[in-house]
């Protein structure tokens, strides 16, 4: 969860519900409301009801808030971070929300594995999402890493915690970029912008 620099409201990243099919249902993050109802376990995505959970809740069902933003289902939407401007990272990327899909286990194809950004503009969601940290996930679905969590860090980098790798992943603007308006990709198997690993116990490689 995070609080996003220009409405100063509460998000949260949403790990929804499994088991109604490869497609179904959409992770997402949302705007928290005071006293807001989302669903769970009666219904999914709003009013739509789950017929697994008995005895059925109609009253509940009716008050049930749509989530803000729909990130893909089974992409384990587990970690959320803004970046409030003012760092390392590019401009481009003040205000906006970085997510850590930890990835999915049931789902054909595989989905996740990666972190994204979402741009925000007035305090909004304003366009679609965009992969930052990727190759996580082999050709043949061997799971190198699974994102979790997501950090900025006191220089304005973002941080992300690798619970299959035992890893933190640093992620900045290469030092000889061209463009500072992105990320840029590293000689490496992971997709864009990583600087350095550092493993949780303080070593570096």
């Amino acid at each position: 969860m995070g609080w996003q620099p220009q409405s100063h409201a509460l998000w949260v990243a949403v790990n929804e519900r499994d088991e109604l099919g490869s497609d179904l249902v959409p992770d997402g993050m949302t705007a928290v409301k005071e006293g807001g109802f989302y669903g769970w376990p009666y219904s999914w995505y709003g009013t739509h009801v789950d017929a697994r959970v008995v005895p059925s809740r109609p009253d509940m069902v009716a008050k049930a808030i749509v989530p803000d933003y729909a990130l893909g289902a089974h992409t384990a939407s587990l970690g959320l971070a803004f970046y409030a401007g003012g760092g390392l990272l590019p401009d481009r990327y003040a205000n906006g929300a970085f997510v850590g899909q930890h990835g999915s286990w049931n789902r054909r194809p595989f989905s996740g594995y990666k972190v994204v950004f979402v741009p925000f503009a007035n305090g909004r969601p304003s366009g679609m999402p965009e992969d930052v940290l990727g190759g996580f996930l082999g050709a043949t679905g061997e799971a190198y890493g699974r994102p979790v969590g997501v950090a900025i860090d006191g220089r304005g980098a973002l941080l992300v915690a690798d619970d299959v790798g035992n890893a933190i992943w640093r992620v900045a603007p290469a030092t000889s970029s061209g463009n500072p308006g992105h990320l840029q990709p590293p000689p490496s198997p992971v997709s864009i912008g990583v600087q350095g690993k550092e493993k949780r116990n303080g070593k570096s490689q």
